[in-house]
């Protein structure tokens, strides 16, 4: 199906709008197979991709700044990410004993066990997204995407 069709226009559509749409397309189509990894474990795909970072940290605090600037989609509402992943007992935050401005995020012992669970699942899922690419068309896309 070409993107005409999706959205439902007869119109001859410019070369860079009909670009932009299909990746806007493609972009919520991979967000709503990776939700759906996630909708079992109760996780947001934003909330995951904190987990991510923090695991990254191997065991060393991040804080929210840190969290933001390496966040795949930037949001100004890291703050009631952690506080919900908190909630699940996923991260744990404390004030810096030699800064007491500065916040420490850690991820706990919880958040490394659901984050163990979804990682088999979520490979899975995400060869299934790229089925329909070779390694060498895989490559390709990826050199295209880097011109942005």
């Amino acid at each position: 199906m070409n993107v005409e069709e999706i959205i439902k226009t007869n119109q001859k559509m410019p070369l860079p709008k009909r670009t932009l749409i299909h990746l806007a397309l493609v972009a919520n189509k991979v967000d709503e197979e990776i939700a759906t990894v996630l909708k079992p474990f109760d996780i947001s795909i934003q909330q995951f991709n904190v987990l991510r970072i923090l695991r990254g940290q191997n065991g060393k605090p991040a804080n929210l700044s840190t969290i933001n600037e390496r966040m795949v989609t930037k949001m100004s509402n890291t703050t009631r990410l952690v506080d919900k992943l908190i909630l699940k007992g996923f991260v744990s935050r404390t004030i810096c004993l030699k800064n007491r401005r500065k916040v420490e995020i850690l991820i706990t012992e919880g958040g490394l066990n659901i984050l163990n669970k979804i990682d088999g699942i979520l490979l899975d899922a995400e060869k299934n997204i790229l089925s329909n690419f070779n390694e060498t068309e895989l490559n390709e896309l990826n050199f295209l995407l880097n011109k942005f």
